[in-house]
C-alpha cells in the first residue's frame, strides 16, 4: 500500500473538522474523495502534505510515518501536491515553474518529456509567463509542475473547478494514462461527479469530516452517490 491513513483527527479552535478518518491509497489505482464544500477535503489533504500539523490518528506512505514530518520531506518522499486554485507562479515563465517542481531533484535534471506529450500546449507556450495563461492552461501546469519530481503519489485538489470542457477531457485523460502506468497513487478531490465517477477505481464520499460512503468507483451509481452529493 503507497498511502495509509489511520483514525485522523482534526480542529480548528474547537470545531472537530476531521472525523477519524481512515483509508488506503493504492500504486495504479485513482481514489476519488466526493463532497460538498466545506466538509473537510481541503484540511485532509493539507493534513496529508504536512500543511496543518496532525491532531491525532497517522499517515504513513511507503512504509515511512510522515505523520509530523514536515512538508518539504512529505515531498521528498515521493508526494506531488496539485493546490486548489492551481498556485502557480505568475511572474515565472511556463518553463521556470516546471523547473520548480525539480526543486528536490540534482541541479541540471530536465523536464520529463512526458509532460509535453501529455501537455503539449506547455511546450508551445515555455517561454510564456505562466500569468498569461488561460485558466485551464495553468491547471495543466500545475498538473506538470507536481509530475516533474515523479512523484509515487499524485494529490489533485478539484482540478476542473472553472475550465472549459474541452481541457478537462485533457486533463481525464492524463490522469488515466498515469494511473495505468502503475507507478503511482492518485488521490483526486472532486465536486464535480461526473468527472469523479468516469477516473474513480475507489471512492469516498464525505460529509461534515466524516466519511459517510465508500467502495468500488464501478458501484458509485448504484450506491446512489450522486444523490447523496445533491442533498
Amino acid at each position: 500500500e503507497m498511502l495509509t491513513v489511520d483514525s485522523l483527527n482534526q480542529y480548528y479552535g474547537g470545531s472537530h473538522i476531521l472525523r477519524g478518518l481512515s483509508f488506503t491509497a493504492e500504486p495504479g489505482q485513482v481514489t476519488t474523495l466526493l463532497g460538498r464544500n466545506g466538509v473537510g477535503k481541503t484540511t485532509l489533504l493539507k493534513s496529508l502534505m504536512g500543511l496543518v500539523p496532525t491532531r491525532s490518528g497517522s499517515v504513513t506512505f511507503g512504509g515511512q510515518d510522515l505523520t509530523h514530518a514536515p512538508p518539504h520531506q512529505r515531498v521528498r518522499a515521493g508526494i506531488g501536491y496539485v493546490p486548489q486554485g492551481r498556485e502557480i507562479f505568475p511572474r515565472l515563465t511556463v518553463e521556470e515553474n516546471l523547473l520548480m517542481g525539480l526543486a528536490t531533484k540534482p541541479g541540471g535534471t530536465k523536464i520529463p518529456e512526458r509532460i509535453f506529450d501529455m501537455f503539449p500546449v506547455l511546450r508551445q507556450m515555455l517561454h510564456r509567463r505562466g500569468g498569461d495563461l488561460s485558466g485551464g492552461q495553468q491547471q495543466q501546469l500545475a498538473i506538470g509542475r507536481a509530475l516533474a519530481m515523479g512523484p509515487r503519489l499524485l494529490i489533485l485538489d478539484e482540478p476542473t473547478e472553472g475550465i472549459q470542457p474541452s481541457i478537462i477531457k485533457d486533463i481525464e485523460r492524463a490522469i488515466r494514462m498515469l494511473a495505468q502506468t502503475g507507478e503511482m497513487a492518485i488521490l483526486l478531490v472532486e465536486q464535480y461527479y461526473d468527472f469523479a465517477e468516469s477516473l474513480a477505481d475507489q471512492y469516498l464520499l464525505m460529509e461534515r469530516g466524516e466519511f459517510i460512503l465508500r467502495g468500488k468507483g464501478a458501484d458509485m451509481q448504484k450506491d446512489g452517490v450522486r444523490e447523496a452529493l445533491s442533498l
